[in-house]
């Protein structure tokens, strides 16, 4: 692993497991807002579940606001289990990727909030990483990969990379 990377693990009674990679640490006892691209991230081949998302957070502060943007084709039980995990789903007709980048900057103009969390692995959102941080709000990308972009992973202050340990 890479030097500045920590492995996030996960204790379940069969032991424990790798479930992703965080690069360094942001301090504890932010507000976050995480916003999540849901027909980017939440894919079956990708195997990412929101608690695993959760828990990651939680050593960096608290959730504020969860919001997971999705189109008219998600399926009800997915929209029924983004809720079940407390959180938002906002379903938009067509592309999300406008839905997404107002919800964020909305969080960024957020006086409450101090770190904007995006899961994505599009690059489309660089510009939005980058108004974060000009407004002073810490940054966190969290994706996976195939297809995690590097100017996001490179914009951003720190990056979660969730997946199955890979090095």
């Amino acid at each position: 692993m890479p030097s500045g990377w920590e492995k996030i693990v996960s204790v379940t009674k069969s032991g424990m497991e790798i479930i992703g990679q965080m690069k360094r640490k942001v301090s504890r006892g932010k507000k976050i807002a995480l916003l999540i691209d849901g027909p980017n991230i939440l894919r079956k081949e990708l195997g990412v579940k929101l608690e695993d998302i959760v828990e990651v957070l939680s050593e960096i502060g608290d959730i504020r606001v969860a919001r997971v943007i999705l189109n008219q084709y998600a399926p009800q039980g997915l929209i029924e289990a983004v809720s079940n995990q407390g959180f938002e789903p906002v379903v938009v007709p067509g592309e999300t990727g406008v839905k997404l980048a107002v919800e964020a900057m909305k969080e960024i103009y957020n006086p409450h909030i101090d770190v904007i969390a995006l899961a994505t692995r599009n690059a489309e959102f660089l510009p939005v990483i980058l108004k974060a941080k000009e407004k002073g709000k810490e940054t966190v990308v969290i994706g996976v990969e195939p297809g995690f972009s590097a100017a996001l992973k490179h914009a951003a202050d720190y990056v979660i990379i969730l997946g199955g340990g890979e090095e």
